[in-house]
């Protein structure tokens, strides 16, 4: 009466599992590189400036 599920079953449904994943939380992931990114611009111009300024 029950059946089990197929391999080419299991395999779609991962795939659409992990590609509904990646569709969610991709604003998410987006957002933390654009936040890093920032950072790193912000973070690397008072050190540049402080080389102006030694020189």
């Amino acid at each position: 009466m029950f059946r089990r599920f197929t391999l080419p079953q299991m395999l779609l449904a991962s795939l659409i599992g992990i590609v509904g994943g990646y569709y969610i939380y991709k604003p998410i992931y987006q957002q933390y590189y654009w936040d890093s990114r920032t950072t790193k611009g912000t973070e690397e111009m008072p050190q540049q400036e402080e080389k102006k300024n030694q020189k």
